[in-house]
């Protein structure tokens, strides 16, 4: 993996971190500590020490059955974040979550050097902003949006049909400009998929290397560690830790967290257990 990030080039197998900031009241394991901009941007920093790699900051929530956000919320929410840590030399990159093509604009233009899309450019004018702007992006598989996604979680053979959606994705991308290179592709757990779907695509997800771009995996806190331990949402980082542990194993190159400081230790541990069992390079 080679990727030039806002400034920063991102290079080799990793692991690297992406720390999680919502800016919202509804998401599922923090919503509401840090809406307020000043929470958001200490927030962010306090990832930065941690060890994170970069930041990926979203003004919607996109849990399972939540409410869609306009537009202008959502950039009501981000932009001053992004313009604060900017002002204060803020040294990661920053990541935008936001499935909008107007979001995307708006955060790339105060700062943003990336786009995570989890609708997989579902939004033609985001691959398009995504184009203009030249930046990365990570096209996440889901299916519907998370009002309705749990209802499509319908597979025959789950992990060819992700493949095959996540080609797409990497299609829609290229066909609006985007480079090959400066995409990542992210599974989706827990989007459109049972807890057991996903822990499934999760022992598996090694083999999506096959789609020959470097993959993003965002297990934290989900729900399909409770499904598998029966533990609640605020006891799940060392599951979490567990999965982390498993995706560096697998290869995967980044990995999007919330607990970035327990997270760091787990993927530095797991690399080097890859590197000293003699895994051939990856990325």
């Amino acid at each position: 993996m080679r990727l030039e990030i806002g400034g920063r080039i991102l290079e080799g197998p990793g692991p690297f971190l992406m720390g999680v900031v919502n800016v919202t009241p509804d998401s599922f394991s923090d919503g509401g500590r840090f809406l307020d901009p000043g929470a958001a941007v200490a927030r962010a920093e306090r990832l930065a020490a941690e060890g994170a790699d970069l930041i990926d900051l979203g003004g919607e929530s996109t849990r399972p059955g939540a409410a869609p956000v306009d537009a202008a919320e959502e950039r009501r929410r981000v932009v001053p974040v992004i313009e604060r840590l900017r002002a204060a030399g803020f040294r990661l990159p920053i990541s935008v979550d936001t499935c909008k093509g107007e979001g995307a604009r708006a955060a790339l233009d105060a700062g943003a050097a990336m786009v995570n899309d989890v609708l997989g450019l579902a939004d033609p004018a985001l691959a398009r902003a995504v184009a203009a702007a030249g930046v990365p992006v990570v096209a996440m598989h889901t299916r519907g949006l998370p009002a309705d996604m749990a209802a499509r979680a319908v597979y025959r053979d789950l992990l060819a049909e992700v493949a095959a959606e996540l080609r797409a994705a990497l299609r829609r991308a290229t066909d609006a400009g985007i480079r090959e290179e400066q995409v990542i592709l992210d599974p989706g757990i827990g989007f459109a998929k049972t807890p057991a779907q996903s822990l499934e695509l999760l022992a598996r997800v090694g083999e999506l290397r096959a789609l020959g771009r470097p993959l993003l995996v965002g297990p934290s806190r989900k729900r399909f560690i409770g499904h598998a331990t029966g533990a609640a949402v605020e006891d799940r980082l060392p599951g979490t830790l567990a999965a982390v542990t498993a995706c560096v194993l697998a290869g995967v190159e980044v990995l999007r967290v919330h607990d970035v400081a327990a997270a760091r230790q787990a993927a530095d541990l797991a690399a080097a257990l890859r590197r000293a069992g003699g895994a051939p390079a990856l990325g």
